[in-house]
């Protein structure tokens, strides 16, 4: 019954930055972990960024240049999205790390101009 809806995402130049923002509904839900999680055109779906107990971690093609992170109440999980490159383009979801398989939302499309 968790449907996950993300927001933030659009159209930016080469360089320019972007926030994602992801939220539950349908019932009362707590990140207590999360995962942001991108699939480009004719691409699987592959994980880009974490947030656990443990800390949080990434894919080696965004260290340095993105961070996942939640608020206090932990029900909303950002990603923050710098020096963008045209290989960021894709859509963009969030869920619960690890992935549970009927959470997925319709996710968020980032598309990054060269």
């Amino acid at each position: 019954q968790v449907q996950f809806v993300e927001s933030g995402g659009g159209l930016v130049q080469t360089g320019g930055s972007l926030r994602l923002s992801c939220t539950a509904s349908g019932t009362i839900f707590r990140f207590y972990s999360a995962g942001w999680y991108r699939q480009a055109p004719g691409k699987q779906r592959e994980l880009v960024a974490a947030i656990t107990s443990g800390g949080t971690n990434y894919v080696d093609s965004v260290k340095g240049r993105f961070t996942i992170s939640r608020d206090n109440a932990m029900n909303t999980v950002y990603l923050q999205m710098n020096s963008l490159n045209p290989e960021d383009t894709a859509v963009y979801y969030c869920n619960k790390y690890p992935s549970v398989e009927y959470f997925w939302g319709q996710g968020t499309q980032v598309t990054v101009s060269s």
